[in-house]
């Protein structure tokens, strides 16, 4: 929770303090100065946004699950191993609702077949069909039926809200002193609702911090003109609530790599394994394979070959691999 205070992007346009949000997480995430593996590097401790599972698709989630009441029922996709999809199911359940997650294959490491373990314990029913087809047909029929639909990483207008809200308190942290400005924040790009929602909320603020994607998902997915349209709708969805204008991104404010991507969603790298590596051996920190590792390989790289502040977007919480209960009751 936000300890009784309201959230920078309400704060900011108090109008959009009446869309129904689900109060889920602890905001703000800390940050965290990470010198042991690349001057001028910095955590945002994503990984602690909530009990008993954290990560940013909370944020998304505050949004998206806002008005759900006991006995709803909630319907989502992704890949097998898809945090994104655990998030759901268990944040579903905390409300009293019932979720349903429809999945399609992918290449299957330890820590995704974990995840893909976990949502399988936790939501009310999960399938993995045969490919991304199958299960998108199934939760449509789902939705038919009267489901609420939780789109693919919460990459709707209302899901990136929490992004938007996200970047902002990287501007209260960096004005309160806890931090120094950010030339870059590195954050995984799949379904582009945190890349999308941070480049808005950095323009809204008038700061020159430049948000670089590391994409983890087929060019398909993950590419410059889909973040430049969810942009645009979640623009858009802010100045129809607030009857205000909102600042758009410029161009260079967004950078897209590839360079990291190892060539499928889930196939771990030799740049990400051995800094998660290192990460753990010099912060205590686990990373996990399918984003976070290839993400913060960029970010070091970035770190050590263009200096100045780079802070890295922690987006998985690492606590779901140790624990064997379910994650809520209810």
């Amino acid at each position: 929770m936000e300890g009784g205070s309201t959230i920078p992007l309400v704060r900011r346009f108090p109008a959009l303090g009446r869309l129904p949000r689900a109060r889920l997480g602890r905001f703000p995430t800390p940050v965290q100065h990470m010198t042991a593996l690349a001057p001028g590097l910095w955590f945002k401790r994503e990984d602690l946004a909530a009990d008993p599972l954290g990560g940013n698709k909370v944020r998304a989630l505050e949004f998206l699950l806002g008005g759900v009441r006991s006995g709803d029922l909630v319907v989502t996709v992704g890949a097998a191993g898809s945090t994104h999809a655990l998030a759901t199911s268990v944040y579903a359940r905390r409300l009293g609702a019932r979720a349903l997650v429809f999945r399609w294959p992918q290449e299957m490491s330890d820590t995704a077949r974990r995840v893909s373990d976990r949502i399988a314990l936790e939501s009310g029913r999960s399938q993995v069909q045969r490919g991304l087809i199958g299960a998108y047909a199934h939760a449509l029929a789902a939705r038919l039926r009267g489901a609420r639909w939780i789109p693919a990483g919460g990459s709707s207008p209302l899901g990136i809200l929490g992004q938007v809200n996200a970047a902002l308190e990287v501007v209260d942290q960096v004005n309160d002193g806890i931090m120094p400005c950010p030339n870059r924040v590195v954050v995984p790009l799949g379904t582009g609702g945190t890349m999308a929602g941070l480049a808005i909320g950095f323009a809204m603020a008038r700061m020159k911090i430049e948000v670089v994607g590391v994409r983890v998902v087929p060019r398909m997915v993950a590419n410059r003109a889909h973040v430049r349209r969810l942009i645009g709708r979640t623009s858009r969805l802010i100045e129809r609530r607030t009857k205000a204008s909102v600042l758009r991104p410029e161009t260079g404010a967004m950078r897209i790599i590839h360079d990291f991507y190892g060539g499928a969603y889930g196939r771990a790298t030799g740049a990400g394994t051995e800094v998660s590596k290192r990460c753990v051996e010099r912060t205590g920190i686990e990373i996990d394979p399918t984003y976070g590792a290839k993400t913060l390989a960029a970010a070091v790289a970035l770190a050590e070959r263009d200096g100045g502040t780079t802070l890295f977007w922690l987006s998985f919480d690492a606590r779901v691999l140790t624990s064997q209960a379910h994650l809520t009751t209810v």
